[in-house]
Formats: C-alpha cells, structure tokens, sequence
C-alpha cells in the first residue's frame, strides 16, 4: 500500500514524533552519519503533509541500550504521548532505535494500534491497526531483540576463548 494513503487528515492533525537514539556514547562520538540519517527523518515527515513545527525530537536517550525503556526517559516520554493521542506518526530509522526488547516493542506496538497511531522507519509506513503491517512490525522487533543476543554472544564468546588461552586481560578496579 502506498505510505500516503495510510496518513490521513486524523493522524496530520497530531504531531509526529522523531525518536533518535544510539547505543553508546562511543557510536554518539565516532558514527554520526547514524545520527545525520535519524535527523534526516524529519524531511520524510514533512513530504507526507506534517508541519514543520508539529515535529517533536526526542534524542535525549543517546547513549542508552535499547535493551530496556526501564532508564531511558525519552522512550518513556514517546510511550506516555502515544497514549495521551498526541502522536500521529512514531518515526525511527529502524527498530533497534525504538527498542531491542521485544516486550518494549510489542507494548510500543498495542499503544500505537489503540492510538491510531502509524510507525515510520526506513523502509515505510506502517499502521499497528493493520494485521499485515503489525506483523512485519513485530517481526522486525523479534528479529531486532535476537540481533542483540547474537551480539553479546558473539562478544562472550571471544572473551571466554581469550581466557581459556590466558591472554584475557582487564583492568583491576
């Protein structure tokens, strides 16, 4: 389905809520073209008829995993405000922005759904509401929260065979 027909006047007349967020404050440091794509989003919203000033940016999570919202305050902010009606549109670059914790995603998910709300990432807009796109959405979570466990495995891993050789190092407290 083309992405202007899911935005209605309905979800215009609300605002659209740009959540910006990375991993660590190293990928803040060193990857900002990461940073200059998620800004970029901003565009994408005005191409499909919000306002300049209905964008709301939330970048205050930078340097926070996605791994849980329980610390991260700019996730929590965007969860209460799709709640309260406020968001027509939730945008990220892609999922792991929003959350790696598929229990996170999936309640992101129900309140978008109850709110009338649609997600936009990189790859199109997407109604929760709608059985098709809520299941590429929660398929896409799934897929985000196991990235994540294959990363910290892999990471394990290479310092669990480093010790098993001796050559594990790391500093004292």
């Amino acid at each position: 389905m083309n992405m202007h027909l899911k935005v209605q006047q309905r979800h215009l007349d609300r605002g659209a809520y740009l959540y910006i967020r990375q991993s660590s404050m190293r990928q803040v440091m060193e990857n900002a073209e990461s940073a200059k794509r998620q800004y970029a989003l901003r565009g994408r919203a005005v191409a499909l008829g919000w306002r300049d000033e209905q964008i709301v940016v939330i970048d205050n999570d930078q340097g926070e995993s996605g791994a849980s919202a329980a610390w991260r305050e700019g996730f929590q902010r965007l969860v209460s405000d799709v709640g309260m009606g406020h968001a027509g549109i939730v945008m990220g670059l892609e999922v792991s922005r929003l959350a790696r914790n598929n229990a996170d995603w999936q309640r992101l998910l129900e309140i978008c759904a109850l709110a009338d709300t649609l997600i936009l990432d990189e790859d199109g807009v997407y109604d929760p509401a709608s059985f098709n796109d809520r299941l590429l959405l929660g398929l896409k979570g799934t897929m985000s929260e196991a990235e994540l466990h294959v990363i910290k495995a892999r990471l394990r891993g290479g310092i669990l065979n480093k010790a098993r050789r001796g050559e594990f190092r790391c500093p004292l407290p």
